[in-house]
């Protein structure tokens, strides 16, 4: 069984992601984030309403409960950012590049989440230990990490 690599993020982290890639695409013909790989962020979604903070000309993250943004900056140089609404979702576009409908010779979704359960379900299980330490502590869960 293949490990997925896919780390949970806090709004601060994605901020800082958003930035220091809008930072090197002004400075830099090619640009090297500093923070490469896959990311998700759950409890918010890509936008084009001004209800939170921005993050390139007319696209914004805002609250919005049960959805998933995925960042992928695993080559270094391009950060994309997608919705979902399941974290399943989220992670096999992560790992495959491909969204559920798409079709591929190799797998299919329905496959591909079945032989990864295991581990969407730690990353499931992860954000629900978030979401219990903020409830505890009553702070919000970007600070919960």
């Amino acid at each position: 069984m293949s490990q997925i690599d896919v780390e949970l993020i806090t709004k601060p982290t994605a901020k800082e992601f958003l930035i220091d890639y809008k930072e090197q695409k002004r400075n830099n013909n090619v640009p090297e984030l500093k923070s490469q790989g896959h990311f998700i962020l759950p409890d918010y979604k890509l936008t084009r309403q001004r209800k939170a903070f921005k993050i390139m000309k007319h696209t914004y993250l805002t609250k919005h409960y049960k959805s998933y943004v995925a960042f992928d900056s695993d080559n270094g140089h391009t950060l994309w950012m997608k919705n979902f609404g399941s974290l399943t979702e989220a992670v096999f576009w992560l790992e495959t590049g491909l969204e559920i409908g798409d079709t591929d010779t190799r797998s299919t979704y329905k496959d591909w989440k079945e032989k990864h359960n295991d581990e969407v379900q730690v990353l499931k299980d992860q954000l629900s230990l978030l979401k219990k330490k903020r409830n505890k502590k009553r702070i919000p869960l970007d600070h919960a990490n």
